[in-house]
């Protein structure tokens, strides 16, 4: 929908969210209307570079036209149905990421938090129903992030902080351990934990990726209790990282991986894969969903996958992340650059705030965000080029030399 067909200005629709919408979100000043590729349009047709891609969703770009045609196509022909009949998008899709990622089992969910909800559940119900009543437990990294229903907020690893605060008692059975501390996460499990989960690069926490010495640990830390290691894979997974999944550049393979964002290219759709004897958990009845394999979202998915895979993009993210980063490091008041692949920190001085970075690089035409006080993180759509990182660090020094 177009501006120019609804006989509003872009100051009414601005309104008409201040007045009905419940906000939660601190806005962007402009209007987007049209996407493609790595760019966003404004009503007036003026571009911004994205560099959020929609918080790493439209990682083959902006309104892929694959995409778009297979939504279109399915939306034609089988919009919803309920999950007990058989639907073709979901068995090709279920194949499709098994096989591509080396699991065996996939349950489809709506979203990033229900699929980490899916996953905690998975595990809980495994380690009851394996060991018995008390084989609940379950470890997670200090500053880790794995969404906002409850079971995913208890798991996120801020107590007392952001997405936490006001919401009174977290669920029981979760522990917290310093990420990259591999001592301490052995410490903080007992006889009745069953799991560990951390993601491998953490986002929300301020991009710091996991180091070899601290997966393969937790990996062989797992066998040995005969405990599950859980990833939380929906922002890295999908080509992000510079492999089809994170896990992947350890040469690990966890028990049972959560993805969403990126999945989709655009579409809402979230999943768990799991190993054969840990899904078993899974019987009918134990857990469900209305909107979960939803056709059209499948559809999406299965042509964001052939265009991720097809195009090389996960090669391709890790070559434009290393320039990215390269580049990042020599722009004024960096502290340090981190990252994996196309998903890229850079932490400031003291002196510079990330959310001021932010909004100078808005009014420059770039869009990326802010987590805490002095770190920005880029999550571009892995398409983007060399001349697209050029320009991004020409937008984020000059707002860093206006804001010093």
């Amino acid at each position: 929908m177009k501006l120019a067909d609804t006989g509003l200005t872009a100051q009414d629709i601005k309104d008409k969210v201040s007045k009905y919408m419940i906000e939660t979100y601190e806005r962007f000043d402009f209007l987007a209307e049209t996407a493609r590729e790595q760019y966003i349009y404004d009503e007036k047709g003026e571009k911004y570079l994205d560099f959020y891609a929609g918080i790493a969703v439209n990682a083959a770009g902006n309104c892929n036209q694959k995409v778009v045609e297979a939504v279109v196509e399915q939306a034609r022909t089988l919009m919803h149905t309920f999950n007990y009949p058989y639907t073709i998008p979901q068995a090709l899709l279920a194949e499709k990421v098994c096989t591509t990622i080396g699991m065996d089992k996939i349950f489809f969910q709506n979203s990033g938090t229900e699929a980490n909800e899916a996953m905690i559940k998975m595990a809980r119900k495994y380690g009851i129903e394996k060991y018995g009543p008390n084989r609940y437990h379950i470890v997670t990294a200090k500053m880790g992030f794995h969404g906002r229903t409850f079971g995913a907020m208890s798991a996120t690893g801020q107590p007392g902080n952001g997405c936490q605060i006001g919401f009174g008692p977290m669920t029981y059975g979760f522990s917290y351990a310093p990420y990259n501390d591999l001592q301490a996460f052995e410490d903080a499990c007992t006889e009745n934990t069953i799991a560990i989960m951390v993601e491998p690069v953490q986002g929300e926490g301020g991009v710091h990726p996991a180091t070899q010495e601290f997966m393969k640990g937790l990996r062989e830390f797992c066998d040995q209790k005969g405990m599950l290691l859980l990833l939380d894979e929906v922002q890295t997974g999908w080509c992000r990282t510079g492999k089809v999944m994170s896990y992947m550049n350890y040469g690990i393979k966890p028990d049972i991986v959560s993805m969403a964002k990126a999945l989709g290219g655009g579409m809402p759709i979230g999943a768990i894969c799991a190993t054969e004897e840990v899904a078993k958990a899974f019987s009918p009845g134990s857990h469900g969903t209305t909107f979960g394999g939803h056709p059209v979202s499948c559809a999406a998915a299965l042509a964001e996958i052939e265009e991720l895979l097809g195009r090389n993009l996960a090669e391709h993210a890790a070559e434009t992340g290393t320039y990215l980063m390269e580049k990042l490091k020599s722009l004024p008041h960096v502290k340090e650059v981190r990252g994996q692949g196309l998903l890229v920190g850079v932490e400031f001085d003291a002196g510079i705030s990330s959310t001021e970075v932010k909004h100078e690089c808005l009014h420059r035409h770039l869009l990326l965000t802010a987590i805490g006080d002095h770190i920005i993180r880029m999550v571009p759509p892995l398409i983007i080029d060399r001349r697209d990182c050029d320009q991004a660090c020409e937008i984020i020094k000059a707002s860093v030399e206006a804001l010093s």
